[in-house]
């Protein structure tokens, strides 16, 4: 069934129902989540919340409440896909069909007889058998697109917020969840820059309304309260919540640009630091704690320092909160200790508490849970960081023609965080960039990445990830998930595609070299 109306065919079609909420575990679905929970909680609507990592999870969770579940679904007739012919209806043959039995009693040929005949209308058929043949032609490479390639479209939660908005509910917590949404999709890499801009242009006029609309409140200067703006910060993470030294450290975007895994590259770092003017007792305490002459002005030193080492796109357009008067978080902060939380390998913890952790931590009353995630997102930058480093001082990324492949050991260090998807799809995504810096092989530097590393050691399994190939006019659509299932139908390789990405597989470790050499045969 596809939705044209989310307000008259989802929210009233849900709005007196009980509703079960199956939330996918990602930062994006976790924002929509909110948003709905404060849109059911305005409308009184009862719902239930199910976590569902992947599709196992989602049969499960059908299978249990299947008999309280009533499928919205239109009629049989109203869901066949309509055929060329009831999209462009021909008026011509309907008139020729109309007057084709009328004959007149002198016996004469009938009227349509005589138009079928007729030379304009002849030209008229070829001519809309030519536009008919263009556009099946055209619709059979838009179902190969679709079903070769996977690509993420707009967040989720922004589609809720615009729900909210059409339904004059839309608050700033609200506002704030769809941000955090978008900006997930740009951290992660899942959209193109120009889809990301476009977006954030759209969250940007919602921002100037919701400022505009607040600035006569009494409690707009409260101490609890919130207020978003529009900002064009640096791309380093979690800076503000750290120390800078540490953050340029460890942003994707500095280390590999400085390459920073090798001597050279720590050199060209203090000498960044230095042409900054920045001392090093500064760079390297919590920013909270550098002398505010040197905060105050700090953005722009740092670009056009940035400039003059080739970085010219070290500032984002992105989102700032300010929580009262103290609490002042970037919309990729957020999103960062969210998936920290999200994705935890604490031990005695499970996914669901980790989902309703994840989930607290975006709520502004709950500021503690969402420092702890910032400091395991913290501990998880720098493992990406060094393993980053460890791979490609080791060569452990290797050409297996037509993709790069790299597998991390058993017993490497911090492993055990990339048992999870969306720590081992950032580290491979930073990972290609580092080796993309560093080789000097331009065909390599063109082609996609696989990484594996171990998802079980008792169950015998590991997690594989593919990458597109890394480059800047790159459509973000992946095409491995397709090359997986092919791979291991013709290998009878054990593989579990279970993640909603199917660019994400589990699969028995012995089979893997069969694996990859059926990879190889199919992408070369």
């Amino acid at each position: 069934m596809f939705v044209t109306d989310i307000r008259k065919e989802f929210y009233e079609a849900v709005a007196d129902q009980r509703v079960a909420l199956l939330v996918a575990s990602d930062i994006d679905a976790l924002c929509a989540c909110r948003i709905l929970q404060a849109l059911f909680q305005c409308d009184q609507v009862q719902y239930t919340l199910i976590p569902v990592a992947g599709w196992q999870d989602l049969g499960t969770a059908f299978l249990e409440h299947k008999d309280q579940i009533k499928l919205l679904i239109k009629q049989d007739d109203d869901l066949g896909v309509p055929s060329y012919d009831e999209i462009f209806r021909d008026d011509d043959e309907d008139e020729e069909g109309g007057d084709s039995g009328n004959e007149s009693d002198e016996g004469t040929e009938p009227s349509g007889k005589r138009r079928r005949f007729d030379e304009g209308s002849v030209e008229r058929r070829i001519e809309r058998q030519r536009e008919k043949r263009e556009w099946e032609a055209r619709r059979r490479e838009i179902l190969f697109d679709y079903e070769q390639y996977e690509y993420h479209g707009t967040s989720a939660a922004m589609m809720f917020f615009e729900l909210a908005w059409v339904l004059t509910k839309d608050t700033k917590d609200m506002l704030w969840w769809a941000i955090i949404g978008l900006t997930d999709q740009w951290v992660h890499d899942k959209v193109t820059h120009m889809k990301y801009v476009t977006d954030i242009a759209t969250m940007q006029r919602h921002v100037s309304r919701h400022n505009h609309r607040n600035e006569d409140e009494e409690n707009s200067l409260s101490i609890d309260c919130m207020r978003i703006s529009f900002e064009y910060d640096l791309r380093l993470t979690l800076y503000q919540h750290w120390s800078l030294y540490e953050s340029i450290s460890n942003s994707c975007y500095t280390c590999c640009h400085f390459k920073l895994w090798t001597l050279n590259g720590q050199k060209k770092l203090q000498e960044f630091l230095a042409d900054m003017g920045l001392p090093l007792k500064q760079v390297r305490q919590k920013f909270t704690s550098m002398d505010m002459s040197i905060k105050e002005n700090l953005r722009e030193v740092i670009e056009e320092s940035s400039n003059k080492y080739g970085m010219k796109d070290i500032r984002i357009q992105t989102f700032g909160v300010h929580f009262g008067f103290k609490n002042r978080f970037l919309a990729s902060d957020m999103v960062h200790a969210t998936t920290a939380l999200l994705e935890s390998t604490e031990k005695d913890e499970n996914e669901t508490d980790n989902f309703i952790k994840a989930l607290d931590s975006l709520s502004r009353s709950n500021l503690e849970r969402l420092h702890s995630g910032m400091d395991l997102a913290k501990k998880k930058l720098i493992a990406i960081q060094q393993t980053v480093a460890s791979c490609i001082c080791t060569n452990l990324i290797l050409s297996q023609g037509p993709f790069l492949y790299c597998y991390l050991m058993e017993g490497t260090p911090d492993v055990k965080l990339f048992s999870k998807p969306m720590a081992l799809t950032l580290l491979s995504k930073y990972l290609l960039r580092a080796f993309i810096q560093s080789t000097r092989n331009k065909r390599c530097r063109l082609l996609p990445l696989i990484m594996a590393a171990p998802k079980d050691v008792e169950k015998g399994t590991v997690l594989v990830v593919g990458i597109p190939p890394e480059s800047e006019t790159s459509d973000k659509k992946n095409f491995f998930g397709r090359a997986f299932e092919k791979a291991a139908e013709s290998t009878s390789s054990r593989t579990l595609h279970d993640h909603f990405d199917t660019s994400i597989i589990e699969l028995k470790t012995e089979d893997r070299s069969k694996f990859l050499d059926a990879l190889i045969t199919l992408l070369s």
